[in-house]
């Protein structure tokens, strides 16, 4: 074992020496290199921004970094991309001119001088982040080593996406983040705003074979910090009890499972043909919220996004009192601004989906929500990113 942790620091440190030398090469100004969630996903707001480059400015090189794990995709896709830390990724992050990622880059690659580094991050924080967090429960870490990390990483960042300017004073105090901040909206929200919204959404219940005479419930929680199997692998029971849910709703719903990408469980679903379906694995949630008639979560973000289509939501918080005294904690009275309900069992589930025709949710606490966090969001907050970052620093 010992041996082994050996070799890896060695040649790890071999490969940081190489970057750095490679990285004293000529700049490739025109090459933008981007990351989703530390290569496992081509989504979020790294993909939006690509995709606007790939309409607009057809004078740069896009090139995707991949966990190799999960190229398969960007394959099928017809992507470009290179393998994570191998010779070819190495050659071109060090001489590439933007990195794009929505996750913090590994602290032993060194960014390159002429490197600009825009980090996108992935949400409007509802629990408490970085440096805010009073304790870390991740494993491998202690809230002293995990903080110091997190501030060495964002040193590295030229640039952080916010998506309004309650995130905005957020990142700032919670990254000790004192460089260009652009309040810009999420790029990745942009799909909302677009004409063809509703055809996107159409083909993509027809391709992957949904019924299109049902509603579509979305479930969609966070992982847990104290949950593990090991570092990055997150453990999630699923509280959510389908048998009853299809018994009350499968007339007229369907649900969909999409689990945070942290999160190590496989759903075996065959007892639920028909009803349930787990889209975890698909990579970006956007198209999802697209489908969705109804979205149920816990602590993740995805309500600030999905409160763009203005939809109905339902918090499904089983483990509220633990969560946010003792795991993470909140930014603001969750329970009070919450834009929908909040329950604790399968059976208030179904009683709030079957209340949405009765206004589970008031239009006047949903217009507060939307006109607090997505007032910014109006479909052009890649190309305000864009304008704001690539093209002013054209060399």
């Amino acid at each position: 074992m010992l041996s082994s942790l050996k070799k890896l620091h060695i040649a790890q440190l071999a490969y940081k020496w190489l970057f750095l030398f490679v990285s004293f090469l000529p700049t490739n100004k025109n090459l933008i290199i981007f990351e989703s969630f530390l290569g496992k996903q081509y989504s979020c707001n790294p993909r939006a921004i690509y995709e606007y480059l790939q309409r607009n400015h057809s004078e740069y090189e896009l090139i995707w970094s991949v966990d190799p794990r999960f190229e398969k995709g960007f394959i099928d896709k017809g992507i470009p991309y290179a393998r994570r830390f191998s010779v070819k990724w190495l050659l071109l992050m060090a001489r590439a001119r933007f990195w794009v990622t929505n996750s913090r880059m590994p602290l032993w690659i060194p960014k390159p001088k002429n490197t600009i580094y825009l980090q996108t991050w992935h949400g409007t924080p509802l629990k408490k982040l970085a440096g805010d967090m009073k304790e870390v429960l991740m494993p491998g870490t202690t809230t002293e080593q995990y903080k110091e990390n997190f501030f060495r990483e964002t040193r590295n960042w030229d640039y952080l996406i916010s998506p309004n300017h309650y995130s905005t004073e957020i990142f700032k105090r919670a990254f000790q983040f004192d460089k260009k901040m652009i309040e810009s909206g999420y790029p990745r929200n942009d799909i909302f705003y677009r004409p063809d919204r509703t055809m996107i959404s159409e083909e993509f219940k027809k391709q992957h074979k949904l019924p299109d005479d049902k509603k579509i419930i979305l479930y969609a929680p966070t992982w847990r910090d104290n949950q593990f199997y090991q570092i990055g692998k997150y453990k999630l029971d699923l509280h959510l009890d389908l048998e009853k849910l299809r018994n009350e709703l499968g007339d007229e719903y369907i649900i969909i499972l999409r689990m945070h990408y942290l999160v190590a469980e496989n759903f075996n679903l065959e007892a639920y043909q028909g009803f349930a379906w787990d889209f975890s694995k698909h990579e970006d949630i956007q198209e999802l919220y697209l489908i969705s008639d109804i979205l149920i979560t816990d602590y993740s973000s995805v309500f600030f996004d999905y409160a763009n289509l203005k939809r109905p939501m339902i918090f499904f918080t089983y483990d509220l009192e633990e969560y946010k005294d003792d795991i993470r904690g909140f930014y603001f009275d969750f329970e009070e601004k919450a834009p929908g309900p909040l329950v604790e069992t399968t059976e208030k589930v179904i009683a709030a989906i079957k209340g949405i025709g009765e206004a589970a949710l008031s239009k006047d606490r949903m217009n507060e929500f939307y006109q607090r966090f997505c007032y910014l969001e109006d479909g052009h907050a890649a190309e305000r990113v864009v304008k704001e970052v690539i093209l002013k620093n054209r060399k």
